[in-house]
């Protein structure tokens, strides 16, 4: 195995997982569970790719993707904030209906071959010894945006006002209403920003990540691995980048297990039994059931720091929590 490409392709893998790691960030920060990451993330892929394969221009290709996930966010949006309905269900629901709208309007889209985001080098920084030709060489555009999107979402939700305002909602509506913050304007806003990300992600895949391919199986369940990745990183965007990276990498090591390569000086046993390497295959998943299960126990979800408001529908003049 060589450590070199398998970090390099877990950035490239792992930058899907970070932009639909944050965007849930975002709207679970304002008190909204949104478990339709997968449906917005396919929904994203589909619409991306259709845009960039008539258009021509993969740019018109992502903003599309953005705006259908944004867009199909606010369905959830609306049922939860709007209506207070149970947040679990509605999102559950809204990735049947992503799902199911992917399937319809993708319909012959496999196969086709549309524009696709660009890769290049950073000059100076991609000749660095080993750190070089893993971070900054032959990296789609969207790879270094992931870059930039790390700190300044740290920087926004922990020593901006409005992440300010934000984090209030998630932990005080009640407060933050008093004090002029709308409770409910803030929630649509981050459940939309949410969707906008996870229809990137989406986009990513299918016009980055894996060049000119879309399926009904694109998103593969990354975006519930995402949703498992922010509670492990306990609603931090540090850790959730962490967190998508390195499960990035294990994917691409998964692979590289069950080839034929020479480990410690023995044939890989996982390539002479292939029958076993759907264990490896089934390692993220696994991760990200137990993650949702801890997440579900309100007394671990007190000590991992979720926001306080986190599933619970607003209703002024009722008491706060």
């Amino acid at each position: 195995m060589n450590l070199e490409i398998i970090l390099h392709a877990g950035l490239a893998t792992g930058t899907v997982l970070l932009f639909a790691a944050i965007g849930e960030i975002f709207a679970e920060r304002a008190g909204i569970l949104n478990l339709g990451v997968e449906g917005m993330m396919l929904l994203g892929a589909m619409a991306g790719f259709s845009t960039s394969l008539s258009t021509g221009n993969v740019w018109l290709g992502l903003l599309a993707a953005i705006i259908a996930g944004g867009i199909l966010s606010l369905a959830h949006g609306l049922v939860t904030i709007h209506f207070q309905a149970d947040q679990v269900v509605s999102g559950l629901s809204l990735t049947f209906l992503g799902t199911g709208l992917a399937l319809v309007l993708g319909e012959g889209l496999s196969g086709q071959s549309p524009q696709l985001v660009p890769a290049f080098n950073i000059p100076l920084l991609s000749q660095i010894p080993f750190i070089g030709p893993v971070f900054f060489a032959n990296h789609s555009l969207l790879v270094y945006l992931g870059y930039l999107l790390i700190p300044f979402t740290w920087y926004y939700i922990f020593r901006m006002r409005p992440g300010m305002h934000l984090r209030a909602v998630g932990e005080k509506p009640d407060a933050a209403d008093t004090m002029g913050v709308s409770v409910y304007g803030t929630r649509y806003f981050y459940v939309f920003i949410g969707g906008c990300l996870a229809g990137l992600a989406g986009a990513t895949i299918s016009l980055s990540v894996s060049p000119g391919w879309y399926s009904t199986q694109t998103t593969s369940g990354q975006g519930w691995i995402a949703i498992g990745l922010v509670i492990f990183a306990q609603w931090n965007p540090w850790r959730a980048a962490l967190g998508a990276y390195l499960f990035g990498a294990l994917r691409r090591g998964i692979l590289d297990l069950q080839g034929p390569a020479i480990l410690l000086g023995f044939a890989n046993p996982l390539y002479v039994n292939s029958n076993y390497g759907f264990f490896l295959q089934m390692t993220p998943y696994i991760l990200t059931i137990l993650a949702l299960i801890i997440g579900s126990r309100q007394a671990i979800k007190k000590r991992l720091g979720a926001p306080a408001a986190l599933g619970v529908p607003y209703i002024r003049g009722e008491r706060g929590l």
